[in-house]
């Protein structure tokens, strides 16, 4: 009868268990941090549309340039557009914010469960 054997597995298999699990966060975490890169790419193009078409309506509407009605749409366009995308934006990377906080909590967890695992196994000093 060998039970420290049988006891082993177990927690083997939980390791193992939690360290895909932390592996499949990792994972998950990259994937987040880079839809947030593109979020803060498509902030700043509409930011810069929005910049762009506010200007175009106001040399518009002084006299700099000329009345042109495809310009007036395109900067209309331009400044509504960029509102529209930057706002839509602005939720996305929040909502990607919020799942990259509960990722890294649910990893450091799972890191934590491991370590408390080892030192109480009396692998760790």
């Amino acid at each position: 009868m060998n039970m420290g054997v049988e006891n082993a597995q177990p927690f083997e298999t939980e390791d193992r268990n939690a360290r895909d699990q932390i592996a499949r966060l990792e994972s998950q975490i990259e994937e987040l941090a880079e839809a947030q890169a593109r979020c803060r790419k498509i902030k700043l193009v509409s930011q810069i549309a929005i910049a762009g078409g506010g200007i175009w309506l106001l040399a518009e509407t002084i006299g700099v340039i000329g009345f042109n009605p495809v310009a007036l749409v395109a900067a209309l366009a331009g400044a509504i557009g960029g509102t529209v995308m930057y706002g839509s934006n602005t939720t996305t990377s929040r909502e990607i914010e919020a799942a990259m906080k509960e990722a890294e909590a649910q990893r450091t967890a799972l890191i934590g469960s491991l370590d408390l695992r080892v030192v109480g196994e009396g692998k760790l000093a």
